[in-house]
This record gives structure tokens, sequence and C-alpha cells, in this order.
């Protein structure tokens, strides 16, 4: 059986402190989007159409970058497929805990959370 993919609900902005109260502010203030809860309160999230878009302040970073879910039917299978066609494996980003799941680097560098569809949080 083929893994399939998809795309997941989960939209993960990464911004440097010095831009995220004002980024914060943008989305909440300016656009008026709905502000949800984050997965332990790391994250302020809005809904964002049918996604979600969280937004992390990250001391580490210099620029704001997307992160991406993608869900899949067998993690594990998936990273199979994933290695063979050599696609970057990156899970030093980012600690995801008991989360069944890993991180991935698309060939223009766009990051991917990729996990299981019912371990996707909101």
């Amino acid at each position: 059986m083929a893994v399939k993919f998809a795309g997941g609900k989960n939209i993960a902005m990464k911004v440097p402190p010095h831009q995220y109260d004002a980024t914060v502010a943008f989305y909440r203030d300016l656009l008026g989007l709905e502000q949800i809860g984050g997965p332990e309160g790391r994250a302020v999230g809005f809904v964002f159409g049918s996604n979600n878009l969280w937004i992390d302040k990250v001391p580490s970073m210099s620029q704001a970058e997307q992160w991406l879910e993608t869900v899949t039917d067998d993690t594990a299978e998936a990273a199979n497929m994933l290695a063979e066609a050599n696609v970057v494996r990156c899970d030093e980003i980012e600690d995801l805990g008991g989360l069944d799941g890993y991180w991935i680097s698309s060939p223009a560098a766009i990051i991917h959370l990729v996990d299981a569809q019912d371990g996707s949080w909101e």
C-alpha cells in the first residue's frame, strides 16, 4: 500500500522576538482574526480560514519563517519513502515530545512537520 500524504490544518510562523508583538497585533487587531489557544501555551493561534495559524516567538531566529504541517496515514512508512527520495530530515530544529512525527525540509527549504493524521493538534 502506498503512503498517503495530505496538507495538515496547521501553519506555523516562527518569528524573532523583535517582530513578535507587532506580528500578533497584525493578525489579532488589524485583521481581526479569531484567536485560539496553543499547545501548552507555546504559541498564539488564529483561525485562518480552514487552517490554524500559529505564531511562535523564537529567540534564535533573525527573520520569520513559515512551517507547514503534512499529515500521513503511516509515519514510519512515510519516513522510509522520504529517506529513499533523499528528503532532508531535520528533527533537531524543534523537540516534538511524544508526538508521532518528525521534521523534514522541502527542496525550497520550507520546513514541514510530518505527523499522523489523528495526532494533529487543534
